[in-house]
């Protein structure tokens, strides 16, 4: 009775869980410590969605066991946004699933789905639930590249032909967390076209396609004709509206998919409290000014984040998207990796981070930075990270910090 438990041992230790408890440690001593490491909105959902929460939670009806697939009012709403948004027509019925946010229904598809031993396509670096959740479910994962390209296509062929098994489930996920990445829909119809030819699923995690901050906006690819014979499509409430902790989300797409999560969900919940599912109906009915301030906020946030790095002599890629800036460790540091690198700036600057080691292998050569503070405390952060620097012989340029991202 002394062995780990067969799924535990096939998880790694929590690599976050030393910058965590640095932080915490750092916060009991009573240090102010900024934390850009976690990716947890901080503005207020909107008064609208919150005001319809109370409404509907004063009826005691509401407290019952609700539906596991959600209720119908809102899987018809999440059908109208696809309709409104990509132009995509959903049955409700059929096609679209409530889940407990995007990450609980990653993994329960996951479960629903993978036979012991499968081999899973995942990006490298990625969300860890995209790689974790099929590992759970024991499936064996191989690495591919994380960008939207023909580095990350070659890489699939090459798979399909040297893995054994043949693989079984591609997942992806732009805007991209870690990374940022988008992808546009001329890449999604080559995904498509290559796993409608080799019989592959298609999980994609959209989670972020509200949050974007050019003239490149997110697509879906349930878009692309053909999408729906194999792919289905995460996204949740969370970044959108600001309702992380309201855990709402859904899955939208194949029949056969949105039937095995279905019925796998029947057996684990009763789906998200009533009243969550109906403030969330009314977040997506409702007037979407609230969708475009946050989209402006979080492009504020980027813009003061990305100039004060460069003025700090840290060059990191400005964002298309999502609520994240995936930042090269610079140069003095890079020996040490991403854990040992978010520790030192937490000690010496007063400013966490979350380790790019903790999204794959491939990412420990970066750190993730959360737009999860208002711009005075950017701008308090970004001052302690240029001190740091400096102590660390990195110089800034001459170039002034007004300078446009």
């Amino acid at each position: 009775m002394t062995e780990e438990f067969h799924r535990i041992r096939r998880l790694p230790p929590y690599v976050f869980a030393s910058v965590n408890q640095a932080k915490a440690a750092a916060r009991a001593r009573g240090e102010d410590i900024i934390d850009l490491g976690m990716g947890n909105p901080d503005s207020p959902t909107p008064p609208h969605i919150v005001e319809k929460l109370v409404e509907t939670v004063a009826n005691p009806r509401t407290h019952r066991y609700s539906m596991s697939k959600g209720i119908p009012g809102l899987r018809k709403a999440v059908s109208a946004y696809y309709e409104r948004r990509f132009h995509v027509g959903l049955d409700p019925e059929k096609e679209i699933v409530v889940t407990l946010g995007s990450k609980e229904g990653l993994a329960n598809l996951a479960s629903a789905i993978t036979t012991p031993g499968d081999t899973i396509l995942v990006p490298n670096p990625s969300y860890p639930i995209h790689q974790f959740g099929f590992i759970i479910a024991g499936g064996s994962v191989r690495s591919v590249p994380a960008t939207p390209d023909d580095d990350m296509l070659r890489a699939l062929y090459r798979a399909v032909k040297h893995s054994v098994p043949k693989p079984t489930v591609l997942i992806v996920n732009f805007p991209s967390n870690p990374t940022a990445y988008l992808a546009d829909s001329a890449f999604y119809k080559e995904l498509v076209t290559f796993a409608r030819r080799e019989n592959i699923w298609i999980l994609s995690d959209l989670a972020y396609a509200e949050i974007y901050f050019g003239e490149k906006i997110p697509s879906s690819i349930l878009e692309i004709p053909g999408a729906r014979d194999i792919a289905v499509e995460f996204t949740s409430m969370s970044k959108t509206y600001s309702m992380a902790g309201w855990r709402v989300g859904f899955a939208a797409g194949n029949e056969r998919l949105i039937a095995a999560l279905t019925r796998i969900k029947s057996y684990l919940d009763y789906g998200a409290f009533t009243p969550i599912q109906v403030a969330a109906t009314a977040a997506l009915n409702g007037p979407q000014d609230c969708v475009a301030e946050l989209r402006a906020l979080y492009k504020e946030r980027r813009d003061v984040l990305i100039r004060g790095l460069h003025a700090a002599g840290w060059e990191v890629p400005s964002p298309e998207g999502s609520m994240f800036a995936w930042a090269p460790i610079p140069e003095p540091f890079r020996e040490m990796g991403s854990v040992a690198f978010a520790r030192l700036l937490l000690e010496e600057a007063g400013v966490a981070v979350a380790p790019g080691l903790g999204f794959g292998e491939y990412g420990d050569s970066h750190v993730r930075i959360g737009l999860v503070e208002n711009t005075h405390r950017l701008r308090q952060a970004l001052r302690s990270i240029r001190s740091f620097l400096s102590a660390h012989g990195v110089s800034s340029p001459s170039l002034s910090s007004d300078k446009p991202v």
